[in-house]
């Protein structure tokens, strides 16, 4: 008989396995928890290899490679485009849980359907970051049917809370499931062309203890020097021996090099080790090599976990200055594609600073800011400062890096480089050195935030000196750290609002020149607000169109949301058109997937709504006080807080109110911001006189009248007056006048809100109807069946069919049964 051909490289998924598998398509999450080697992707791609065999099935496949969870995110952005889905293309990455909850709503709306979507994260061990398993419970609970995840690991992930309450929503595969049992190992033997004695079964087993990776290298010696190993033979060592050692130099050489990657085409693979023949070392390695996976359905190469090791291992061995020419080939690669968290590891373990801080100039710090300051830190203090020296704009990015992580000693010492980079350089450039020098000044002001004095000074220089936009601040990025409100940021000292806003009048255009418009309609904006605190709501009005028209189509989406919350204010004052409902202007930020503009439209709606007092309108996350799961920079902190207050108050928890002030005041006592201070102040107060404690109420009342009277700051009592009325008829002497002026539009407010309540009862589309057919509207809209609104009304069902029939044709509302519905609901939407 002729003597069976080995076949390594077979894939075997035992029946029994089979059968472990089977339950994922009933279950929305899947772990498969077990060490490297047992087999875990190969399980789960032969499953959904399987599966996808039936038409409809869609498979996105996520590859985990480090835990930097940006990189981690672009898997995820990459892993979707392939499968042919691009939502997530231009989604930033989600890091709280707010931002992480309209995630989960985008992928429950785009994968919703009846055909089958599986998503599989691969190697999810190396994501370190807590915040990313939270992330996937919470996806699994709110899942839809169709759509089943699916999470490999080597450690368990999974908290055991979340486990309970996740319950048959998750399924769990381990190692006693993936491990081969005594039968199963003597079938793999003979697929893969032998037949073991029942001697070398037992030995192997024992050996190995099912181990897949094991079982597979054992097998191959066996292949190559007719004995199985030593039981005691060290793993990579016995890897090494079996699947690296045989090979040419030129291969050896290969997977030591191609091992860096995470994965790689053919194309980088040429790239990197400088020759044309990668193609066919591919080819080879692939056909002989079970640790060399070709990816589905794309261009990519990768190798298995433990070849990656055992590659790096033997990448050491090679010459230092060959290391680093490789590292540096890749750093080049990494480079000129973008990639630039990877070149600048690569080029970190090559010690090649010179392209290291190239890559931080062109980065412009957005990747740098995913890194963790102390790892910065320790390249910089590696890199010899005449190094650092030669690279005067990467030095800037670094210093605004070091301002935004609150590291000022460091950058300060960045300044003092850069300055000593240009000294030493007296050959530089007029125009480089002004652009330099005008640059750093615009970095330093950052550090005089709120002082609108300082902060002009060094813009005006930065101006003066510069000839091109600076390189360290983008024009997309938000200008108002999350706040909605300008003058809540600039207005410093009780008094000093006229100066204040003369200041920002001549500061503002000199921002604007270097950094390509960057808060455009700021000071447009500002002024506005004042206009509207001091009551003088027809000049408001017109700053305000005057700032929109400004932000118009610029791309300054921030500054827009700061004139949407003066507009809704204003409207609560005085008749002023808005250009979208609540829920249109909503759904136009959600398609930005920005969550920092979510933040700030949901701050809009929450104090709106809470100084009319309609909590059930409030967002969720204001109303039930969940700030903490939101990413708020700390200058736009106090007034998000403000904000919270007043809805503590719409919902009469007055005590809280007072028990937050303290903390809250010193919190604007440190940031100089006297308008936010004047509101947690007047909100204090109106706490007291509603818990009955007036002399205390009285007391905040008269410090709030003297901060407010210099600069004429009515609205902040004004918004609250429904609460204030009885504590301001008692006013004190000296304030009387103010305070009548207080009265008097506190009394026009109360008129506006009783007004504001009629219309939100019947929209003006709807004035045609009668009291029994607005009724109906209202029941309809509560998705209600004819019978159920039969029931409700105590009629009978055709009268519900004749009323409804009216209201069609009152409302000139056409076509069949169903859509005229549908029409009749999109109409509500639009005037609620």
């Amino acid at each position: 008989m002729p003597r069976r051909k080995w076949n390594l490289n077979t894939i075997y998924i035992s029946e029994r396995l089979q059968e472990c598998l089977r339950p994922i398509s009933r279950c929305v999450l899947t772990t498969v928890v077990a060490p490297m080697g047992y087999g875990k992707t190969t399980a789960v791609n032969w499953y959904l290899e399987e599966r996808a065999k039936a038409e409809g099935v869609l498979v996105i496949r996520i590859s985990v490679y480090s835990d930097n969870l940006t990189i981690f995110w672009r898997s995820v952005q990459d892993a979707f485009t392939h499968a042919g889905l691009d939502f997530l293309r231009d989604y930033p990455c989600p890091t709280d849980t707010a931002s992480g909850s309209m995630l989960t709503d985008d992928l429950c709306h785009e994968l919703m359907g009846k055909n089958p979507c599986y998503i599989f994260i691969d190697d999810f061990h190396l994501l370190t970051d807590s915040r990313v398993a939270s992330f996937l419970c919470t996806l699994a609970n709110r899942l839809p049917e169709n759509i089943h995840l699916i999470v490999a690991s080597r450690d368990r992930f999974l908290p055991a809370a979340q486990s309970i309450r996740l319950g048959g929503k998750v399924y769990q595969i381990g190692s006693e499931q993936l491990r081969l049992n005594h039968t199963e190992l003597s079938i793999y033997a003979h697929r893969c062309g032998t037949e073991l004695t029942e001697t070398q079964i037992e030995t192997l087993l024992y050996s190995s203890e099912g181990w897949f990776s094991a079982i597979y290298l054992n097998l191959r010696i066996l292949s190559e020097q007719g004995m199985l190993l030593d039981r005691n033979s060290d793993i990579y060592a016995m890897f090494t021996e079996a699947m690296i050692d045989p090979l040419s130099p030129e291969q050896r050489e290969f997977l030591a090099v191609m091992g860096l990657a995470d994965e790689f085409t053919i194309e980088m693979a040429c790239a990197v080790m400088g020759n044309s023949d990668a193609e066919s070392i591919l080819t080879t390695l692939t056909e002989q090599n079970a640790f060399v996976k070709r990816l589905s359905g794309t261009g990519l190469f990768r190798f298995h976990h433990m070849m990656k090791e055992c590659a790096e291992r033997t990448f050491l061995t090679l010459p230092e200055e060959r290391q680093s020419a490789y590292l540096d080939r890749f750093g080049l690669w990494y480079e000129n594609h973008r990639q630039y968290l990877h070149a600048m590891s690569v080029y970190r373990r090559s010690r090649n600073y010179d392209a290291l801080l190239r890559v931080i100039q062109n980065d412009a710090g957005i990747l740098l800011a995913s890194l963790n300051p102390s790892e910065v830190l320790a390249v910089m203090a590696k890199c010899p400062a005449s190094v650092l020296k030669e690279h005067p704009l990467a030095i800037l990015v670094l210093m605004r890096s070091m301002f935004n992580w609150r590291l000022i000693p460091k950058m300060l010492e960045m300044k003092s480089l850069l300055l000593a980079a240009i000294e030493e350089h007296p050959e530089m450039p007029q125009s480089e050195r002004g652009d330099l020098l005008g640059e750093c000044d615009l970095i330093m002001s950052f550090l005089c935030y709120n002082d609108i004095s300082a902060m002009s000074r060094l813009h005006r220089n930065a101006s003066a000196q510069m000839s091109r936009p600076a390189i360290s601040i983008q024009k997309s990025g938000g200008w108002t750290f999350g706040s909605p409100s300008v003058l809540m940021m600039f207005h410093r000292n009780p008094g000093a609002l006229s100066k204040e806003l003369a200041e920002m009048d001549e500061c503002m255009p000199h921002y604007y020149k270097i950094t390509n418009g960057h808060g455009q309609g700021a000071e447009k904006i500002m002024r506005a607000e004042a206009l509207f605190i001091q009551g003088r709501f027809a000049d408001a009005h017109i700053e305000l169109e005057t700032a929109y028209a400004q932000i118009q189509d610029n791309g300054q989406e921030n500054m827009v949301l700061c004139c949407d919350f003066l507009s809704r204010r204003l409207s609560l004052c005085t008749d002023v058109e808005q250009r979208y409902t609540f829920e249109q202007r909503y759904q136009a930020i959600l398609r930005h997937h920005n969550i920092a503009w979510v933040n700030i439209w949901s701050a809009t709606c929450a104090y709106y709504y809470a100084l009319q007092r309609e909590e059930k309108k409030i967002p969720e996350i204001f109303r039930t006080h969940h700030l903490t799961a939101v990413n708020i920079l700390a200058p736009g902190k106090p007034m998000m807080e403000m904000i919270e207050n007043q809805v503590y108050l719409a919902q009469g928890a007055y005590a809280k109110v007072i028990g937050r002030s303290e903390g809250l005041l010193v919190m604007c006592e440190g940031l100089h911001y006297a308008l936010v201070a004047l509101h947690l102040r007047i909100q204090t107060a109106v706490a007291y006189e509603m818990l009955g404690k007036e002399p205390d109420a009285q007391a905040l009342l008269e410090q709030a009248l003297r901060d407010a009277i210099p600069d004429d700051f009515l609205l902040p009592f004004v918004e609250n007056y429904h609460y204030l009325k009885r504590l301001l008829e008692n006013g004190v002497g000296q304030y009387k006048t103010f305070i009548r002026r207080i009265v008097q539009l506190g009394e026009k407010f109360e008129l506006r809100q009783r007004h504001l309540c009629e219309q939100a009862v019947r929209p003006t589309a709807f004035a045609v109807l009668n009291e029994r057919e607005y009724e109906i509207v209202g029941l309809m809209a509560e998705r209600l069946s004819n019978r159920e609104i039969a029931e409700k009304l105590f009629l009978s069902e055709g009268s519900i069919k004749q009323y409804i029939n009216q209201i069609y044709s009152k409302l000139h509302i056409d076509g069949d049964t169903r859509t005229k519905r549908q029409q009749l609901l999109s109409l509500l939407n639009a005037n609620s």
